[in-house]
């Protein structure tokens, strides 16, 4: 979305998808983000730990995978601030593969609007190889007056 670009609560309706994404995780994001979070988890970045655990291989990081769902509102909205709560539930793991990463498909869609706030609900919904990854997960959003 350029800068200048700007949403207006009175062009939502619900039912609407507002954005869709597909980004990629790999093993690199991994490593990259267990060290800003400080989540060293192995399981997050070694396939051996992984496999003595009874895990399928390397998983992403649930918050991870969480911020990624988000960051599709807050670049359609153009405005992190105009989020002002957030939450999902974690229902599967991302099993992210050492040579080929693990894409995301993410749509966010209007579910819900309230005139008198200027806000609305945007519910996501995350899955990877066709399956959901997160579960009940929504963004309310406040716009502007």
């Amino acid at each position: 979305m350029s800068p200048s670009t700007r949403r207006e609560f009175g062009d939502l309706e619900i039912g609407a998808v507002v954005a869709k994404a597909e980004p990629k995780i790999t093993r690199d994001d991994l490593v990259r983000y267990a060290g800003a979070s400080v989540d060293l988890n192995p399981i997050h970045y070694n396939d051996v730990t992984a496999a003595e655990v009874g895990l399928p291989g390397v998983l992403a990081h649930g918050m991870l995978t969480a911020a990624l769902a988000l960051e599709v509102v807050v670049e359609w909205i153009g405005d992190p601030t105009a989020v002002i709560s957030y939450e999902t539930r974690f229902t599967r793991p991302v099993v992210v593969d050492a040579v080929d990463g693990a894409t995301l498909s993410i749509s966010a869609k209007v579910a819900r609007l309230d005139p008198a706030e200027r806000t609305a609900r945007i519910d996501l919904t995350v899955s990877y190889e066709g399956r959901t990854v997160l579960g009940k997960t929504q963004a309310q959003v406040r716009f502007a007056s």
